[in-house]
């Protein structure tokens, strides 16, 4: 498969874990914007005004170029079924 699936968060990595662990242990690369904090999530269009991410999960293909971008309110936890779906039509 030619894509990644990312997400990013401003917790920290113990936060991160307990939150990939919720969404039933599915392995994918969450990354830590905690310092600089909110610097990875402004780059990527999601840091809110309150100076903290969305919940986000991106598709990023070889090349870098982001092929589906799923974000959330921080009470909400993305679809994995639907991120699946994302990358079978990729």
């Amino acid at each position: 498969m030619d894509t990644q699936v990312v997400g990013i968060s401003s917790d920290s990595k113990f936060a991160n874990g307990a939150w990939a662990t919720s969404m039933g242990g599915v392995k994918f690369p969450l990354l830590c914007d905690f310092y600089p904090h909110g610097d990875v999530a402004a780059k990527y269009g999601v840091l809110r005004k309150e100076g903290f991410p969305e919940r986000s999960v991106f598709i990023i293909d070889k090349q870098g170029v982001v092929r589906y971008i799923d974000v959330h309110d921080i009470g909400e936890e993305p679809d994995i079924e639907q991120i699946f779906e994302e990358l079978k039509k990729l």
